[in-house]
């Protein structure tokens, strides 16, 4: 039996990078998987075809689907995206708030509209889904997961994206306060913090010099794959980690290692 067989998925952002690889890995653990995407609908699609066609060739029992378009930044679309879903399968047993932005500027400069905006998707948008997702965990005795995309810059400050840095160094408190505040009602909460990963949000990707560049500060010399991030949702999505919460789990091959210190200069 796969790990999340018949559990229902809600999954933002999910038309393209990690959250395209998360929707795609927990159709192959057995799992209805809802899309939510704001634009491209058409990269939504594509989306849940790879799906639909991995659940079948492994024969998985789940993989029902939903396309669900939302803002998470606005809490009347958050409550209707929960609305649909709730009225196609009747309950949700996982959350993930996996929707992000991020913007860049000196902080001196960035202006109060690109500081709110990434704000309200990246804070906001996990507050909002989680309180709905919190609210009807409460209404059926409880038990729940979320699990929220964050970043190793929870932790590392990020010159020039200030917003994106106090966004995630907020989810990182959120996470924890609402994991110890709701443990008793069988709510597990957690957190996945990638690190430099292969996606969309990274454009330097496709450049071969800045690419290396970034590579030469990770201590495993690589980026990431979406992929790698997705298997640590699954597990922590999954029966395996019935006993984590309020943690956060960093994917980021070594980032948060101190990597300077590599090299013995310190004494």
């Amino acid at each position: 039996m796969r790990r999340l067989e018949g559990k229902n998925v809600l999954i933002t952002g999910a038309s393209s990078g990690i959250g395209e690889a998360t929707a795609i890995k927990f159709g192959e653990e057995g799992a209805n998987v809802a899309i939510n995407y704001l634009h491209g609908e058409e990269d939504a699609q594509q989306v849940k075809k790879r799906l639909l066609t991995s659940c079948n060739a492994l024969e998985a029992s789940g993989c029902k689907t939903l396309l669900i378009q939302a803002d998470v930044s606005r809490p009347e679309e958050v409550e209707g995206m929960f609305m649909e879903v709730l009225e196609a399968w009747g309950s949700i047993d996982i959350l993930i708030n996996n929707a992000g932005i991020q913007k860049e500027s000196p902080s001196h400069t960035m202006s109060h509209d690109d500081f709110e905006k990434v704000i309200a998707v990246d804070l906001m948008g996990p507050y909002y889904c989680s309180m709905e997702a919190i609210r009807h965990f409460l209404s059926r005795d409880g038990e729940g997961i979320i699990i929220n995309n964050s970043s190793v810059h929870e932790l590392i400050p990020k010159p020039q994206f200030i917003s994106y840095s106090v966004a995630k160094g907020g989810l990182e408190n959120m996470t924890k306060t609402l994991a110890l505040e709701y443990a008793g009602r069988n709510i597990r909460i957690n957190s996945v913090a990638p690190g430099a990963i292969l996606t969309p949000i990274n454009p330097w990707k496709n450049d071969p010099d800045i690419k290396a560049k970034v590579e030469s500060h990770i201590p495993m010399k690589r980026a990431g794959r979406p992929e790698e991030v997705a298997a640590v949702f699954a597990f922590l999505a999954s029966k395996d980690a019935s006993y984590i919460t309020g943690q956060t789990i960093f994917v980021d091959g070594g980032l948060t290692l101190y990597p300077s210190f590599a090299e013995n200069w310190s004494s």
